[in-house]
């Protein structure tokens, strides 16, 4: 999977340097020309970076037409990645999951997908004018989440529905429990269906046997990777590969140069071409990092009489990626808010919250004195959690996200009309917008879908544990847009 160590270059990222060091005077975008007109805190703040925040140069390749450095830089990413091609992606996972969708379906094809997908992926069936068939999937009671689509329930709907042309997985999901890829990935194929993955939470998968294999390596055609989320790149950068004949490279880089700006942030696709650059040399070493820090916080968690850690023996027989460390709160009977809560006044900020659980997103970063420090400003919290415990919390009854059933496509509701109305109301009307508590952006509605009064009494549960709502016009989900007679 790896290069030479001495080998690996970044071909973008010497191009910029290169640039950057001739001092050439800029009569070009952007406007600030260097920094020379950017508000002096900011300019402070940003330093020689913003010498590099450079416009389309003829010096430094065209992401919509890659002839030299670009290209290259992609190139190396594939290699490393073992896919067929790679798509750098500078508008996140949600372009590279929107570009997987158009390129592997046409409009009225149906695709079959996990009901938790992320809400990115509305958008990529709006966009196609795809028809989603859902599966619910696995459920956990005692952590209160959302587990993985099985190969049995794949295999029951690609044999009862022919027409799907595509199955969509999201794996790992954002706990970190990987799907079982490979046996998804030959159910599939021998349906004649491409698997694409959602593998935002996996761009370091694949490099240590510490950690679940990657989609690549498990068979799927494509998938999409955050790869700002895990490694070293700047936020919103990812990646989408591809391998294999079933899917059409060159239609993928027409959607690409559709979905993507014709101003792109060279800076961001620079930090692209560097995070490929350290995981290719380093990856191994990265991930048994990233796993051995995550073990100091587990095992200081689990010191703690009560609390129930995510492992892989919760995960009903799949992988999970040890570096993620979910904790439950459900014994002591605080919801995952508050003690998110506690955390932050201890200058401690947590990657996600939901009503029973704390999730700590830990990588290879995580091996300096800082995080020491913050393990024990942890330790401090949870010990006068622990001094004030309350009385358990039934998991069963919290966390559970309402079945949903659809009266209309997501495309004719998003061109249709909608109006507002209180969410009280709302019981037995059509949906007409996303409604996500995010994170972990997991719809509880997309448009199209019916309203009911569970639907309903979950949504109000989740804004009185102060979860964030994502979506709806109003964030403050008083009232919802509803579609009109």
């Amino acid at each position: 999977m790896s290069l030479d160590k001495q080998s690996v270059e970044m071909p973008l990222v010497a191009a910029m340097l290169n640039y950057k060091n001739e001092n050439v005077y800029p009569l070009h975008t952007p406007g600030h020309k260097g920094g020379r007109g950017m508000k002096r805190l900011l300019h402070q703040e940003m330093g020689d970076s913003v010498l590099m925040d450079v416009s389309l140069m003829s010096e430094l390749d065209d992401i919509h037409e890659p002839e030299s450095y670009i290209k290259e830089g992609q190139a190396l990413a594939a290699r490393a990645y073992g896919s067929d091609a790679c798509f750098w992606c500078v508008n996140g996972t949600s372009q590279a999951i929107h570009a997987m969708l158009l390129t592997a379906l046409a409009p009225g094809e149906r695709l079959l997908l996990p009901r938790n997908a992320h809400r990115s992926v509305a958008g990529g069936l709006i966009l196609g004018g795809i028809e989603a068939v859902y599966l619910q999937p696995e459920y956990s009671e005692e952590f209160g989440l959302q587990l993985q689509v099985t190969p049995a329930a794949v295999q029951k709907a690609l044999a009862l529905d022919s027409s799907i042309k595509a199955v969509l997985l999201t794996s790992p999901n954002y706990y970190g429990i990987a799907a079982d890829v490979q046996a998804i990935a030959e159910i599939c194929h021998a349906h004649g269906a491409v698997l694409l993955v959602d593998e935002a939470h996996g761009p370091h998968l694949g490099f240590s046997q510490a950690l679940p294999p990657s989609a690549l390596q498990s068979g799927a055609d494509a998938c999409a990777q955050s790869t700002h989320k895990i490694l070293g790149a700047m936020t919103q950068c990812s990646m989408l590969h591809m391998q294999g004949a079933r899917l059409d490279l060159q239609r993928a880089a027409d959607v690409m140069s559709i979905l993507t700006t014709t101003s792109p942030n060279y800076l961001l696709m620079g930090s692209l071409d560097a995070a490929r650059s350290q995981v290719q040399a380093h990856g191994k070493e990265m991930a048994e990092a990233a796993v051995a820090a995550a073990g100091k916080l587990r095992a200081l968690c689990r010191a703690h009489a009560g609390l129930k850690v995510l492992e892989e023996a919760d995960c009903g027989g799949l992988r999970l990626d040890s570096s993620k460390v979910m904790v439950n709160f459900a014994n002591w009977g605080y919801t995952g808010v508050e003690v998110g809560e506690a955390l932050r006044r201890a200058r401690v900020a947590v990657e996600l919250v939901d009503a029973q659980n704390v999730l700590f997103l830990v990588t290879y970063a995580d091996v300096t004195k800082d995080y020491d420090e913050a393990l024990a400003r942890i330790d401090a919290v949870l010990k006068e959690l622990e001094r004030h415990k309350r009385e358990p919390f039934q998991r069963a009854s919290v966390g559970a996200v309402p079945v949903t059933s659809s009266a209309m496509k997501l495309r004719d509701v998003f061109y249709g009309k909608k109006r507002a109305v209180s969410l009280e109301t709302a019981v037995g009307c059509v949906c007409g917008e996303q409604v996500s508590f995010y994170p972990p952006g997991i719809p509880v509605l997309l448009p199209g879908e019916i309203i009911t009064q569970e639907i309903v009494d979950y949504c109000v549960a989740m804004k009185q544990l102060g979860l964030p709502v994502s979506g709806p016009a109003d964030s403050e989900l008083k009232t919802i847009r509803v579609v009109s007679e």
